[in-house]
């Protein structure tokens, strides 16, 4: 059987990029794989019984307790919980960062989180290995200038996770945190965001995207095959690790 078998996996964020790769890598190890997003394209590529979308919109928490009530409803249960959804927004210095983009950065890749993991943890303790992954971002441990939100924001998920860990370690569930960097096949990264981030270090874009020390380009798969790690019997006694995955970063290591 494969690994995943009979378990199922509840994914956050997967229309596109790192989500869509790790609901498409869940997938096919032998997880039912139910998506969550906002983008309603996560129904076109999740089209069949055991690998479907359900458009919801994360920030409200009463239509993620109902998305999740229909998951366990259909399937049985919920045992893999990727909480992957994001947004990175313009660069912008402290000085000059507008009240609307620092909320949103907060609303989305934080709190949202927070309420899909409350409105999941009932059903969680229920569940086979029970495990939580939670995306975040090289940001946390080597910020940028000019990215106070998306920076802080992840900082938060990540303090978010380990107090998690701390509290659902006693009931077997597991809770650990990716950190990604220079992932540039997802909708995160617009030509917009990407050029100013180049801007910032004083280097082209195509530098830019080789600025790691293996000098090898990181792929929503290079992710996702984490997210599976951290989800079968890889990690199978380890929570609330931070794990890298972005080629090596001196100012990380």
């Amino acid at each position: 059987l494969p690994p995943l078998a009979g378990r199922v996996a509840v994914v956050g964020g997967c229309a596109t990029g790192i989500g869509r790769a790790a609901a498409e890598a869940l997938r096919d190890r032998g997880a039912v794989v139910v998506g969550l997003d906002i983008n309603p394209v996560v129904k076109e590529h999740m089209d069949r019984p055991g690998y479907e979308g359900i458009v919801v919109e994360l920030t409200d928490e009463a239509k993620v307790s109902a998305a999740l009530r229909q998951v366990v409803n259909d399937y049985g249960g919920l045992d893999i919980l990727v909480s992957n959804v994001g947004i990175f927004r313009a660069g912008a210095n402290i000085e000059v960062l507008d009240d609307a983009a620092w909320d949103a950065s907060l609303a989305v890749n934080l709190t949202s989180h927070r309420k899909l993991l409350k409105q999941a943890v009932p059903f969680l303790r229920h569940g086979v290995d029970p495990s939580v992954v939670f995306i975040g971002s090289r940001n946390v441990l080597a910020p940028g200038a000019g990215a106070a939100a998306y920076s802080v924001s992840k900082a938060g998920l990540t303090q978010l996770m380990r107090v998690a860990a701390l509290e659902l370690a006693p009931e077997g569930i597991r809770v650990n945190a990716i950190h990604p960097d220079g992932v540039f096949d997802t909708d995160l990264w617009t030509p917009e965001a990407l050029a100013t981030s180049a801007r910032r270090y004083g280097l082209t874009v195509e530098q830019y995207k080789a600025r790691n020390l293996m000098r090898t380009e990181v792929t929503s798969k290079d992710v996702a095959r984490a997210v599976v790690a951290l989800a079968d019997s890889t990690f199978s006694r380890t929570t609330g690790a931070q794990i890298p995955v972005d080629g090596g970063n001196d100012r990380v290591i």
